[in-house]
C-alpha cells in the first residue's frame, strides 16, 4: 500500500518515557548500519540524547567465555546486569519463542530524547528504508505506509517519497527532527 492510502495504521511514534521513536528498514546488505551509526554520530554531536534499538537474525553474543558475566549466565541466571564507572550492560536470556516486541525494548531503555531503531521492518513505527537497487530486492515502502522516506546510493524515479542519498546525513537527520517534531538542543 502506498504511503497516503486510507488505512488507519498503529503508531508507535512516541512515548511517555522518550520523546521520539523513529526506525530504518532495509534489506541485509542495504547499508541500514552504516547509515545509522552516522546519523547517531551527526545527531549526537548536536547535543541530542541518543538512544538505539537495533534488530538481529543471528544468535548474539555480547560477552564472553571466561568472563564473568558470561559464567553467571552458563550456571543459569536469566538476568546478569554489569556495571562499571563508564558503563552498564544487561544481559537477558529469552525463552525459546519468545523474542521481545519492541515495545518492550523500549521500556528498558533508559529515556532518550529520540530512539532510532534499525530494522523491525514491520513494526508499526514510522521509518525510513535504506534501498540498494543492487541487493535486486522489492522496495519496501510499496508495502509499508509507515515508510515516510527513501535513502538510496541510486535515484529512484518513480518514488512518491522524499527521498535522500545516502551520504546526505544532514538532511536525513533534519527529515528526522522534522518527522518526529523534535527541537535541536544545542
Amino acid at each position: 500500500m502506498l504511503p497516503g492510502a486510507s488505512m488507519t495504521i498503529p503508531r508507535l511514534v512516541s512515548s511517555a518515557r522518550h520523546g521520539a521513536v523513529f526506525g530504518f528498514a532495509g534489506w541485509s546488505g542495504s547499508g541500514k548500519t552504516t547509515l545509522v551509526e552516522k546519523i547517531i554520530a551527526h545527531l549526537s554531536s548536536q547535543g541530542l540524547d541518543v538512544a538505539t534499538i537495533k534488530h538481529a537474525h543471528h544468535k548474539i553474543e555480547a560477552d564472553h567465555a571466561g568472563k564473568d558475566s558470561y559464567r553467571h549466565r552458563q550456571a543459569g541466571s536469566n538476568q546478569v546486569l554489569i556495571s562499571s564507572a563508564k558503563r552498564s550492560a544487561h544481559f537477558i536470556e529469552h525463552k525459546p519463542n519468545t523474542e521481545p516486541d519492541l515495545a518492550d525494548l523500549l521500556a528498558q531503555l533508559v529515556p532518550a530524547n529520540l530512539v532510532l531503531v534499525e530494522g523491525f521492518k514491520s513494526y508499526p513505527i514510522e521509518k525510513i528504508e535504506i534501498h540498494r537497487p543492487s541487493i535486486g530486492k522489492p522496495r519496501i515502502y510499496l508495502e509499508d505506509g509507515l515508510i515516510t522516506a527513501v535513502a538510496s546510493d541510486s535515484p529512484i524515479a518513480d518514488c512518491p517519497l522524499p527521498f535522500f542519498d545516502l551520504d546526505d546525513i544532514i538532511g536525513i537527520s533534519a527529515f528526522i527532527m522534522a518527522q518526529t517534531k523534535i527541537k535541536q538542543v544545542g
